[in-house]
């Protein structure tokens, strides 16, 4: 039997006291880190954008040019003008208009004898290729997006893995492997990166459709399972002190 010396409830003070300055500064930074991360971000590639436009800007519509043109301000006696954010006004001006001239006749009709240009050049044709691709499928408009989440049995049965429904198969691949029942094309991503995976043509009696959400979904597979969309699908973790 040990005796309790008077330092012990000092020293389980110290530690409660502790222990919630650790668990605030974890929370903390939580909410912290996201919004600075997000912002310095934002600050960088506005900068980056400004530093790629304003080599095509002449120079007497720089910002300090005009300023100082205004206030007949000569040389020596300059005003120092650095406002970020212009350039990137400038680029969305300037993307405006190229799309909407490309929409038009005669901007599509340069479009496409452009496109039959570059498709003559070995290199440039497939790096053009690759980037419009991508762009198509980040800013497309069109309602190409997954249409549920659902659970599928792979590597084999009995493990169940997230995936996400895109549409029925269409085509050749309907044809040979519908045996009377539709047969639904699904996208299995891979954890903690989503962009790479599998494509899988399963029948529908096989695929488990989930109520969450696609995005909910895509957030349980980067995080390896930590992140969960229902908090009741959680586990309680019960908190005790030191």
């Amino acid at each position: 039997m040990t005796n309790a010396t008077p330092d012990d409830p000092k020293r389980r003070g110290k530690l409660r006291i502790f222990s919630a300055l650790r668990s605030n500064f974890l929370a903390g930074l939580i909410i912290v880190a996201p919004i600075g991360l997000t912002l310095w971000l934002i600050w960088t590639v506005v900068g980056w954008i400004d530093s790629w436009v304003w080599p095509f800007v002449p120079d007497a519509y720089h910002p300090e040019e005009l300023v100082n043109r205004l206030l007949n301000r000569g040389p020596g006696d300059e005003i120092t003008v650095n406002v970020r954010g212009i350039g990137v006004f400038i680029f969305l001006i300037f993307t405006v208009m190229v799309g909407w001239t490309g929409k038009g006749l005669i901007g599509r009709s340069f479009i496409r004898i452009g496109e039959r240009f570059v498709d003559r050049m070995p290199v440039v044709r497939s790096i053009y290729n690759a980037a419009k691709q991508l762009a198509e499928t980040v800013f497309s408009q069109r309602d190409t997006s997954f249409d549920k989440a659902c659970m599928v049995e792979y590597p084999r049965k009995g493990i169940w893995a997230i995936a996400f429904v895109s549409t029925n198969a269409k085509g050749e691949i309907d044809a040979k492997l519908s045996n009377g029942e539709p047969v639904v094309t699904v996208f299995l991503p891979t954890t903690p990166n989503p962009t790479s995976g599998f494509l899988l043509f399963l029948p529908q009696s096989e695929v488990k459709f989930l109520d969450m959400t696609v995005e909910d979904a895509a957030k349980l597979v980067i995080s390896a399972g930590l992140v969960y969309p229902n908090k009741k699908q959680t586990p309680e973790i019960v908190e005790s002190d030191a």
